[in-house]
């Protein structure tokens, strides 16, 4: 039996399917269509929402394939890699997407090592060599620094991840069809050495940057970190958050959580403001993809106001102030 279809890994919470779930899909389809084979999304949890399912065709999905048992309702690594082997063993995958979340991360190494396949973590472009139909996978390297393209021509199925973030879910196609297909977990896959004690849940952590609309990100212009307090207030009256370059980060000016770049978070925010940054490559492959990209920088040929929908050359200690003292103005 060949190897044939694009598998995409979606993921569940509380019967939900996370965002990344349709993410992977607009990813998934431009490699189906490229390899003529079909995009299939795979379901591993309990009770998910039908209509969620069904959305996943939608949104580019040829088939659904649904795996649900009480005891997958959370997510434990050896279970969930179990039943993964014993599916591709069954289904012989050509590809297999899932995003670089924790659960990502976790499980796809995992499956990879027991089916002695090559897995190529945190890509950021995926595409189809056209002479040999092998998966190009494109991820950062030393760094940050260069952008290294990998394949794994020798073994299937071929797995990577992909950055959340990083490309947007395709838009709802109601004229879509396709199969949502059950299939009866085998209890024999649980991993009786595994139990779940409990979830904490932390209280008061880093704030998601790849969740916000609208994020205020500051950099090495910043000149020290007592100034991040500018871009805070500024991020606090538009509802937003505070995020950073690798440059900021590294002078402990701002935390890891809140880096935006290659070496940091993808973010797509409706809103991209960045004050101080110089527009590094390996930065502007985390944000680029933002709706809207305002730009605060005194020098006219910083590389940051090549992606930007507004540009204002300034010094950010003049212009930041100013816009705080605006917004107060108008919230008043």
């Amino acid at each position: 039996m060949d190897y044939k279809n694009i598998w995409t890994m979606a993921e569940t919470r509380n019967g939900n399917l996370k965002s990344v779930s349709f993410e992977l899909l607009s990813r998934g389809r431009a490699l189906a269509d490229k390899l003529g084979e079909s995009l299939v999304s795979v379901v591993i949890g309990n009770n998910v929402d039908k209509e969620q399912l069904n959305e996943l065709i939608l949104r580019g999905a040829d088939k659904v394939i649904v795996v649900e048992d009480e005891s997958l309702s959370d997510f434990i690594v050896e279970n969930y890699s179990n039943l993964l082997v014993d599916m591709i063993g069954d289904l012989k995958p050509n590809i297999i997407l899932s995003a670089a979340t924790v659960n990502g991360r976790t499980l796809m190494p995992h499956v990879a090592m027991r089916l002695h396949a090559g897995l190529t973590a945190d890509c950021t472009e995926l595409d189809i060599e056209e002479e040999t139909k092998n998966l190009l996978q494109t991820r950062p390297a030393i760094g940050g620094n260069i952008l290294a393209t990998i394949k794994t021509p020798d073994h299937r199925p071929q797995m990577a991840t992909v950055r959340p973030k990083s490309s947007k879910p395709l838009d709802v196609d109601e004229s879509r069809t396709g199969d949502i297909e059950y299939i009866k977990f085998d209890t024999s896959l649980l991993d009786n050495r595994v139990k779940k004690l409990e979830s904490k849940h932390e209280v008061g952590g880093d704030i998601n940057i790849q969740a916000a609309d609208i994020v205020v990100a500051g950099g090495k212009g910043m000149k020290k970190g007592e100034n991040f307090t500018l871009i805070k207030e500024l991020a606090d009256k538009l509802g937003g958050v505070v995020g950073a370059s690798r440059d900021a980060v590294d002078r402990g000016w701002a935390t890891y959580p809140q880096q935006v770049g290659l070496s940091g978070k993808t973010v797509t925010p409706k809103l991209y403001i960045a004050v101080g940054v110089s527009g590094a490559i390996q930065h502007l492959a985390g944000m680029k993809t933002s709706d809207i990209i305002v730009s605060i920088n005194s020098d006219p040929e910083a590389a940051i106001f090549h992606v930007s929908d507004f540009g204002i050359v300034g010094d950010l200690f003049d212009v930041v102030p100013l816009l705080n003292s605006k917004l107060d103005k108008e919230v008043k």
